[in-house]
């Protein structure tokens, strides 16, 4: 099982560079970053509206930004995104834009996509929510033709274009993994529609140094069950079996052994936004911690 960190970076924060040569040398396997390009001022979602998000949305830096930064810093370690906020992003930039990391680090971009949850962000970039899960699907598939094709071109419903040039293509073939994130009733059909594995996310801010009890949460259950239904949905489809890479994971040893057993390939953690030297020592925290 794989160990990464995930961070939203802000101007005061550590550098996304430095993170990710700091995790490297700590031994992580993958760092990830997040997407949120603005909080809007108005209603929005219970508790994440206006003033009352909190810092770390309102201030994060662009994950494409942050990917460039820590993959040219970096000889080893994956740079994904956790998650990509694809239904608020162009697919034909961002498509340039992933394959061009992944020529630049020489292959070692992940991409974690996800609906998201702001409606009104959303909205601010000609998005309408009841649509996000179909425009996310295309969009990835979109993207995926241009990686794959000499002359790429895709017809949906909510994206066209004819055949078109578009270079660099990634070192990764077919395309660097696509991870689909979520948690709701359908996420898993995603998965096995246009995804390479699945990002399943742990409620709660529990961080390496807190008084953790290591006990049985009450989403386990679950979560083993759902990968294992995973495995029988890949398996009926004929295809590989997803990976499972589990965001903000328990940082305590008995429940990163009951993960490993139930099939998580790799457990990211959240680290909070902090300056250099608190990110190193909980970064050094989480080495001892792993080993």
């Amino acid at each position: 099982m794989h160990a990464g960190v995930q961070m939203f970076p802000s101007a005061e924060s550590i550098t996304p560079n430095d993170l990710a040569v700091s995790a490297e040398r700590c031994g992580f396997e993958s760092v990830f970053f997040p997407d949120h390009t603005h909080v809007p001022l108005g209603d929005g979602s219970p508790g994440y509206s206006g003033h009352d998000v909190p810092e770390y949305y309102r201030t994060t830096m662009d994950p494409i930004v942050a990917m460039t930064a820590a993959a040219t810093a970096t000889t080893n370690i994956t740079i994904g995104t956790a998650v990509c906020l694809v239904a608020q992003r162009d697919p034909i930039i961002l498509a340039k834009q992933i394959a061009s990391i992944d020529q630049l680090s020489a292959g070692r971009v992940t991409l974690g996509v996800g609906a998201g949850w702001n409606d009104e962000e959303m909205r601010n970039h000609g998005t309408e929510p009841s649509t996000r899960f179909s425009l996310i699907r295309e969009r990835v598939e979109a993207m995926s033709a241009i990686w794959q094709q000499k002359e790429a071109s895709y017809q949906g419903e909510h994206v066209n274009f004819a055949p078109m040039w578009s270079w660099p293509k990634p070192v990764q073939r077919p395309r660097p993994p696509v991870l689909v994130g979520g948690g709701g009733p359908t996420v898993l059909k995603r998965v096995i529609s246009y995804g390479d594995g699945w990002m399943p996310f742990r409620e709660g801010t529990d961080q390496v140094g807190d008084p953790l009890s290591g006990q049985v949460e009450e989403f386990e259950a679950e979560l083993g069950w759902r990968i294992g239904e995973l495995r029988r949905l890949a398996d009926a489809a004929g295809r590989p079996r997803p990976s499972v890479t589990l965001f903000n994971a328990c940082p305590h040893p008995a429940a990163l052994d009951r993960y490993r057993s139930m099939g998580v390939d790799r457990v990211v953690f959240w680290l909070p936004t902090a300056a250099t030297n608190p990110t190193l020592e909980t970064l050094h925290q989480l080495r001892t911690l792993l080993r």
